[in-house]
C-alpha cells in the first residue's frame, strides 16, 4: 500500500478530496489529486528525488516551485517538462531525468509551422500577484482596456500560500484577514471590470527592442505591444552555498508553502529552518498548522529580522531560534538526513567547537528575496514606458505590494492621458508606512489590574498594524491614527463611559495572535484567559491541562481548559479559555503546542567536511572553483561564466549571479570593481520551435492547455 503524505485536515484550509488522476513513475502506477503538479503528485507519493545530474549523478529535487529554476526537470510521456509547473494528466507516464534528455521518438518530425500571432493592448501587467491584481482593479475602475499575464494557473501570486492574517491598514489593505481570502477579493475586483483580460498559464519570455513582449501562452507564442508596460513580477529567493546545499530536502520558503498550503501535501516530518526574516518565521508556523515538527531555526544576526510577533509566535509554540548562528552542512547521501549548525563570530564565520547536528529530512532556506525586475529594466533600457510596482520594485510585505499597485495603476492611467487625478499625497504616506521596516521594541508591561475584564497586548514592536482598533466596537484600543505603526492602548472606559465586556473580537483578529483576554469578574483568584489558537480542534478539549508560557516562549506554569469556542466573526481561530492563577494571568501568551525533546540535538554532530559546496545547481559549480578565479584577479562575472559554466544553465544565472557577488564581497573584492553578468535576452528557457509559431499537438505531448480567462482577449487591431 502506498504511503500518501497528503494533509487531510487543516486548521485554516479546506481539506475536500481531489479526484483520483492515475499516472505512473518509472512504470509503477500511482494516483495524483485532480489539478496537481507533477511535483506535487510525486511528494504525495513520498518521492522526492526527480533524477540525477548529467555532470556528477548528484540527486535533483525540487528548489523553487516557481518555473524559475530546472532543478524539477522530469520527462512526461518522453518530453523534459518542469515538474512544478505541469499538471498530471490521466495516464502520463513520468519518468526520472537521469542525464541530459534525449530527442523522443518522433523528433525527427517538427511541430507544424504557423503564424505568429500578435495582440496590442494599451496596458500589460506581468504578474498576478498583489501589486498586479491591485493595479488591473484600479485601471479596471477607470474602465482602460488592460491585459494581465500570470504563469500560474491562478491568481493572487504568492497570496494563495498566505494562510495567516495580514498586518497593515484596514482601510487600505484589508489588514487582519487571511492572505488567502484578500487573493479572492482581489480576483474579484479584477474580474469585476471587462476592460481586463487575464491569460493565466502564460510566461513573459522577453521584452524586445521594438516595445513588444514574447508571451508563451500555454503553447502558443504571441507577441504583445503595450503602450504602457507594468511590471508586477515580485521577487525570487535568496540563496546560501554550503556542503550538500543542492541535496533533494533543501529547498526555498515559497516552494514549501506552495507544497503545504496550495497543494495540501506534507513534504517533511521533520524541517529546519535557515532565516529569521518574515519569510522564514512564517514558514514554521505554517509547517507547526500542517502538522510537521520544527527542529529549530537559526538566524545569523543578533536578533531576527521579521515581526517580533513572528518569532514570539514560534518560541512560545515551543519552536527552538538560535540567532548569532549559521547553518555548516546538510547531512545525507541521496536526500537530508540531518542538519548542522554553529555559532558565528563578528565576521559571520562559525566558531570552531560550537557545532550541534539535529536530525530533520528538511532544510528550509528563508534568507531574504531579490526583486524580479530584470523585464522591468530591459523595458526602460529599450525607452518603453514601463512601471514597476510591489516586491519587482522593493522587497516589503505584501500589504504594501497591494497597495503600491494601486498607486502604479493610478501612475499608468495618466501615463495613457486619461482624465485622473494625480496619486493623492496620503497614498504615497500610506505606502510609506506599510513599507516601513520593524521599528523600536519595548519592554512588556503587564497590566497589574486584578478585576474586570480587559485585553493585554503582547506586540512591542512598532509595526503597521491596526485590525485590533477596527475589531473593538466600543473603541476602547487605540493606535495612533496618523501612524499605525504605533503599539495599540487600552483604554478602560470610552466617552459614553462604555468599559469591555469582554466580546473576544480583538483576540480573534489579531494577526499576531499576540491579543489575550483576561477576565477575574468570576473568579478573582483564578481568572479565565482567552487565547488564540489556531491549529486543528482535535488537539484540545475542555478538561485538558495545557502549558502556558509569555511572550518569550518560557514556561509560566499548567493551566486547565474551560472551553473552546469560534467568534462569529472569525470562524478559523479557536479561543480557548483557560482558568490560571492571578500571579501568571496577565503575562500568558500562549499555549505549547511542540514538546521541548523535539528540538533536542543529536548527542554527536557531523563534522564539517571539506568545501565542496554547489555555487551553481544547474551546471554543478562548486564555490571553490569560482573562488580560485577570483583569487587569480577575474573580476568579470563573464569572464567567470565562460570559464566554469556558472550562469549557463537552464534558470540563467538567477541564484547563481547573486552568489558569485556575495563571494567576491567575502573575497574583499568591491561592487566597483565586478563587470555584471551578462543577463540573456529570454527570462525563462523555452523551446525555440515557438518563436517559429509552431504547434505542438497535444495527443501524447506533455504541454499543458492555454487557459483563458476574464474579461476578452487583448485587442489585435488596436
Amino acid at each position: 500500500m502506498t504511503t500518501t503524505y497528503r494533509i487531510d485536515s487543516h486548521p485554516i484550509l479546506p481539506t475536500a478530496p481531489r479526484a483520483p488522476v492515475p499516472f505512473s513513475w518509472q512504470g509503477r502506477a500511482l494516483t495524483a489529486g485532480e489539478g496537481e503538479t507533477i511535483a506535487a503528485a510525486l511528494f504525495a507519493n513520498g518521492i522526492r528525488t526527480f533524477g540525477h545530474h548529467h555532470k556528477d549523478g548528484s540527486p535533483q529535487g525540487i528548489f523553487c516551485a516557481n518555473g524559475q529554476c530546472a532543478q524539477c526537470l522530469v520527462l512526461a510521456d518522453g518530453r523534459p517538462v518542469k515538474a512544478c509547473m505541469v499538471r498530471v494528466r490521466p495516464g502520463m507516464r513520468v519518468e526520472p531525468l537521469d542525464g541530459l534528455p534525449e530527442l523522443p521518438p518522433g523528433a525527427s518530425h517538427p511541430p507544424r509551422a504557423g503564424t505568429i500571432r500578435e495582440v496590442a493592448v494599451p496596458v500589460l501587467i506581468i504578474g498576478g500577484g498583489p501589486a498586479g491584481l491591485s493595479a488591473a482593479a484600479e485601471l479596471g475602475r477607470l474602465g482602460i482596456e488592460t491585459l494581465l499575464v500570470d504563469d500560474k494557473h491562478r491568481l493572487g501570486g504568492k497570496l494563495v500560500l498566505q494562510t495567516h492574517r495580514f498586518f497593515g491598514s484596514v482601510e487600505a489593505v484589508w489588514a487582519g484577514r487571511r492572505g488567502i481570502d484578500i487573493a479572492t477579493l482581489l480576483e474579484e475586483q479584477v474580474r469585476a471590470h471587462p476592460s481586463v483580460s487575464v491569460w493565466l498559464n502564460s510566461t513573459a519570455l522577453a521584452v524586445f527592442s521594438d516595445g513588444k513582449v514574447g508571451v508563451l501562452r500555454g503553447d502558443e507564442y504571441v507577441l504583445v505591444r503595450p503602450e504602457v508596460l507594468l511590471v508586477a513580477t515580485g521577487a525570487r529567493e535568496k540563496s546560501l552555498v554550503f556542503p550538500g546545499n543542492t541535496l533533494p530536502g533543501v529547498y526555498g520558503a515559497g516552494a514549501f508553502q506552495t507544497l503545504v498550503n496550495r497543494d495540501l501535501i506534507r513534504p517533511a516530518r521533520r524541517l529546519f529552518i535557515v532565516g529569521g526574516g518574515n519569510v522564514g518565521l512564517i514558514a514554521g508556523y505554517h509547517a507547526l498548522q500542517a502538522g510537521i515538527t520544527v527542529v529549530g531555526l537559526v538566524e545569523a544576526m543578533a536578533e531576527c529580522g521579521g515581526y517580533k510577533v513572528h518569532k514570539d509566535k514560534l518560541v512560545r509554540m515551543g519552536v527552538p531560534v538560535y540567532t548569532r548562528h549559521t547553518i555548516v552542512r546538510a547531512n545525507g547521501r541521496d536526500e537530508v538526513e540531518s542538519v548542522t549548525v554553529a555559532a558565528v563570530d563578528e565576521q559571520f564565520r562559525p566558531v570552531p567547537g560550537t557545532e550541534r547536528t539535529f536530525a530533520c529530512d528538511t532544510v528550509l532556506i528563508a534568507v531574504g528575496l531579490d526583486p524580479v525586475d530584470e523585464l522591468y529594466r530591459r523595458a526602460r533600457a529599450f525607452g518603453m514606458r514601463a512601471f514597476v510596482a510591489g516586491d519587482a520594485e522593493e522587497i516589503a510585505e505584501a500589504s504594501a505590494a497591494i497597495f503600491s499597485g494601486r498607486i502604479a495603476g493610478r501612475e499608468v492611467a495618466r501615463a495613457l492621458g486619461h482624465p485622473v487625478d494625480e496619486v493623492p499625497e496620503e497614498w504615497r504616506h500610506m505606502a510609506g508606512i506599510l513599507k516601513s521596516k520593524p521599528g523600536a521594541v519595548t519592554p512588556e508591561c503587564p497590566p497589574q489590574a486584578e478585576e474586570g475584564v480587559f485585553p493585554v497586548f503582547h506586540c512591542t514592536q512598532e509595526i503597521p498594524c491596526n485590525p485590533c482598533t477596527a475589531a473593538c466596537l466600543h473603541g476602547l484600543i487605540r493606535i495612533d491614527p496618523g501612524d499605525i505603526r504605533r503599539t495599540p492602548r487600552f483604554t478602560p472606559r470610552n466617552e459614553q463611559g462604555r468599559r469591555c465586556g469582554g466580546c473576544e473580537r480583538c483576540v480573534a483578529h489579531c494577526p499576531g495572535l499576540a491579543i489575550t483576554l483576561v477576565d477575574f469578574r468570576r473568579d478573582p483568584y483564578f481568572p479565565t484567559v482567552t487565547i488564540p489558537y489556531e491549529f486543528l480542534k482535535d488537539t484540545i478539549r475542555t478538561g485538558d491541562m495545557v502549558t502556558v508560557l509569555d511572550t518569550t516562549g518560557h514556561e509560566l506554569g499548567e493551566a486547565v481548559v474551560q472551553d473552546l469556542r469560534i467568534h462569529e466573526s472569525n470562524d478559523r481561530t479557536l479561543l480557548v479559555r483557560v482558568r490560571a492563577p492571578k500571579a501568571i494571568a496577565t503575562r500568558i501568551a500562549g499555549i505549547r503546542v511542540q514538546q521541548p525533546e523535539e528540538g533536542m540535538p543529536e548527542e554527536r554532530y557531523v563534522p564539517r567536511m571539506q568545501d565542496d559546496a554547489i555555487l551553481c545547481r544547474c551546471n554543478r559549480v562548486r564555490a571553490g572553483e569560482v573562488r580560485e578565479l577570483v583569487r587569480r584577479g577575474y573580476r568579470d562575472l563573464n569572464q567567470i561564466k565562460a570559464v566554469t559554466g556558472a550562469g549557463m544553465g537552464a534558470c540563467g544565472g538567477k541564484t547563481c549571479g547573486t552568489l558569485m557577488l556575495r563571494l567576491l564581497r567575502e573575497e574583499g573584492v568591491g561592487p566597483e570593481e565586478v563587470t555584471p553578468m551578462t543577463l540573456r535576452p529570454l527570462f525563462v528557457e523555452v523551446e525555440l520551435a515557438r518563436f517559429a509559431g509552431a504547434v505542438r499537438e497535444q495527443a501524447g505531448g506533455a504541454g499543458t492547455a492555454s487557459e483563458s480567462t476574464g474579461g476578452k482577449e487583448g485587442r489585435s487591431d488596436a
